[in-house]
């Protein structure tokens, strides 16, 4: 099986030899999951877009309403975004909007995931989960879709359990993963890569 970290970096390393990169959510950049990837990233020409003017993105947006023209990126990237907006639909029609012909788009989306928005915080609420099929259906309009399940079975209930220290035993649920194969059904999200 194609481990997701795999997946990931081979997707992101082909985003990264095209020239116009929007980082939909992004803040002020190269947060997170993107850290190890700021030098090659750099080599675009990467924006970050986000609703918030507080977290210093590129350009102050919403996923909703991209303010750039049709046919103007080359890769849109949109991690853990679409389980915090209001009509995902909309979102990812933008973002084959924004792309030119051949242009990816590779976000990952929770399925088994913790409830995680911010108190107080009207930007940040917390609405879907996404199974494979539903992500499928909302990229419909794209030529290509791939998508690798983000940890297995025993890897997504030891990250569901209440106490962090859980967390620890990832590498005992990856191993239990491998014995008892689930076949992606029962995962934490995906990573998806999308062309238009």
């Amino acid at each position: 099986m194609f481990h997701s970290r795999q997946f990931f970096d081979q997707k992101i390393k082909l985003i990264a030899q095209t020239r116009e990169v929007l980082d939909v959510g992004g803040a002020s950049g190269f947060a997170k999951i993107l850290s190890p990837y700021k030098d090659i990233l750099e080599k675009t020409n990467y924006k970050t877009l986000d609703i918030s003017p507080a977290t210093k993105p590129d350009l102050v947006g919403d996923i909703h309403d991209i303010p750039l023209p049709d046919n103007a990126l080359d890769a849109v990237i949109c991690i853990s975004v679409l389980e915090h907006i209001e009509q995902p639909q909309k979102a990812l029609d933008e973002i084959h909007r924004v792309l030119k012909d051949g242009g990816q788009c590779l976000l990952y989306a929770p399925f088994l995931y913790s409830y995680h928005a911010r108190e107080g915080d009207y930007h940040y609420k917390d609405y879907f989960r996404y199974s494979k099929d539903g992500l499928m259906y909302l990229a419909r309009r794209f030529s290509n879709i791939e998508l690798v399940p983000v940890m297995l079975f025993f890897e997504t209930w030891l990250y569901l359990l209440p106490h962090p220290l859980c967390r620890y035993f990832a590498p005992l649920g990856r191993a239990l993963d491998k014995l008892f194969p689930s076949r992606g059904n029962q995962t934490s999200g995906h990573y998806a890569y999308f062309v238009k």
